[in-house]
């Protein structure tokens, strides 16, 4: 058993990004935020499955090609093989969970040059 603060942990790169909260062993919890006009790498998991839920803003989840627009309160489940890719094409941050399960210390397939 643990506790902690999301306080205690960084985002990836300085104010945006993921800032896990815990990796491993069964699962990784991530607080992610993103900036008007930022995103990540196209990528797919091959074992893992991943969750985003929205708790601040909107961002656009593209799932194999279809773009999602997704607002406070929706979930979005995201099966291993499923190439996605986020970004925040919005007038302001959005703040979101992610979950991925069953923890792989290695699973993440990135795409290059992704179109949608």
């Amino acid at each position: 058993m643990f506790i902690l603060n999301e306080k205690e942990r960084e985002y990836r790169f300085g104010d945006s990004g993921p800032k896990y909260l815990m990796k491993g062993p069964r699962m990784n919890f991530a607080v992610v935020q993103f900036h008007t006009g930022q995103d990540f790498k196209a990528h797919y998991h091959n074992v893992m499955e991943e969750n985003f839920f929205i708790l601040e803003g909107e961002v656009d989840i593209v799932v194999d090609g279809v773009v999602h627009h997704l607002t406070q309160g929706d979930l979005i489940h995201i099966e291993p093989g499923e190439t996605h890719y986020v970004v925040n094409q919005s007038g302001g941050t959005v703040k979101m969970v992610s979950t991925l399960a069953p923890y792989q210390e290695v699973d993440k397939v990135e795409i290059e040059d992704y179109k949608y």
